[in-house]
């Protein structure tokens, strides 16, 4: 059970769509154990199905006084010192074990690795694991970005940006949407399948991580399945895991690279229309996968890293342009698609032109 998180809310759901005898059966569990999730999710959410601490509420061999004082003495004087050395040399009658909770407990314990030192043994990690091991996709809002937000209410410009980023040699792929919705996630993740499969990826052994929000969950089926994001990734033979409750740096990749879209990207060009912000927004992802310098994984791109790892990888594998998703769903709509969002403004675009080259003029619609 490598991923305790994601088994629990699949015996969840199972037990909520099959009962929890069947559940029990089919995840070779307790029934006792399968009740006990299900009231914990029912009552606390996604929350609930989080392992709880083991640790003891009370300890009767707690430390207290004046030996406790001495403890904190010590360490306020000699903060550099080790509990075993201050046991060792002050022959203090308690263990150091002992000694470092006192010392959690008055503040006096510091992490001594800094957030750069945990970023670079997390990279090393990723760097073991195969290519396409692991996509990371999450959803950005473009409308809080000063430099674009005119442009975009303007020009009609896109609201979201969906973004797939491959863990281990950082190849991202793009598509745009006036909103989030299950229908444009899904077409998203079927989309850059697609794509692989026909570069030769073996999707059997990769793994979309998200996070849980709405456009990713789906809606659950009577065979115990969902539909949307989650049945376009399994649909190809690829798993879904959803991260944990406020496990932000589950999603770490991605949200990195979102932050190096908006201030190498919005914050920088102007557009005059959707299709003069499609070409640039596909320059600007040839530019990312082919030569941006990556100084976290040796200052490679994610095609050079794709060419140390595989080296017989086609090139097509990183020219997967960006979307506007609105334009492939349903016009007419349907569940959880939303109409044509620019049909109207590109009906009133056309009339305009039309008029001008006429001499006319035309109202424009409310």
């Amino acid at each position: 059970m490598k991923n305790a998180f994601n088994y629990r809310l699949r015996l969840v759901t199972h037990a909520r769509q099959h009962g929890i005898k069947a559940a029990a059966r089919a995840f070779r569990a307790s029934v006792p154990t399968v009740r006990k999730w299900v009231r914990r999710y029912q009552a606390q959410g996604l929350q609930g199905l989080q392992e709880l601490s083991r640790a003891p509420r009370s300890c009767p061999h707690k430390i207290t006084g004046e030996l406790a004082r001495q403890v904190v003495v010590l360490r306020r004087r000699l903060p550099t010192f080790g509990a075993q050395r201050l046991k060792r040399e002050w022959d203090l009658p308690l263990s150091h074990v002992a000694m470092q909770r006192i010392w959690r407990e008055n503040g006096l314990i510091k992490k001594r690795r800094r957030k750069y030192q945990r970023k670079q043994d997390l990279a090393a990690l990723k760097a073991t694991w195969r290519l396409f091991q692991q996509i990371s996709a999450d959803t950005k809002d473009l409308g809080d970005i000063p430099h674009y937000w005119p442009q975009m209410k303007r020009r009609g410009l896109p609201a979201v940006q969906y973004t797939a980023r491959e863990v281990r040699s950082g190849l991202q792929f793009l598509a745009y949407a006036s909103r989030r919705s299950a229908g444009a996630s899904a077409l998203f993740a079927d989309r850059i399948q697609r794509h692989l499969a026909r570069c030769g990826v073996d999707l059997k052994h990769l793994v979309w991580q998200t996070d849980n929000g709405g456009e990713f969950i789906g809606e659950l089926q009577n065979d115990g399945s969902r539909s949307g994001f989650p049945q376009a990734v399994t649909c190809f033979g690829s798993q879904h895991e959803r991260i944990p409750p406020a496990a932000h740096t589950y999603q770490s990749d991605v949200e990195t690279v979102h932050r190096l879209i908006e201030d190498e990207f919005f914050d920088l060009e102007s557009f005059s229309n959707r299709a003069d912000f499609l070409a640039k927004a596909s320059l600007y992802q040839l530019y990312f996968n082919l030569v941006r310098p990556n100084s976290h994984k040796q200052n490679l791109s994610p095609w050079q890293i794709i060419e140390r790892l595989a080296p017989r990888s086609p090139l097509q594998l990183c020219l997967l342009p960006p979307v506007f998703l609105d334009y492939r769903l349903n016009p007419q709509g349907g569940y959880d698609v939303p109409f044509h969002p620019y049909f109207e403004k590109e009906c009133w675009e056309v009339k305009r032109k039309r008029k001008k080259l006429e001499g006319g003029a035309i109202r424009r619609p409310r």
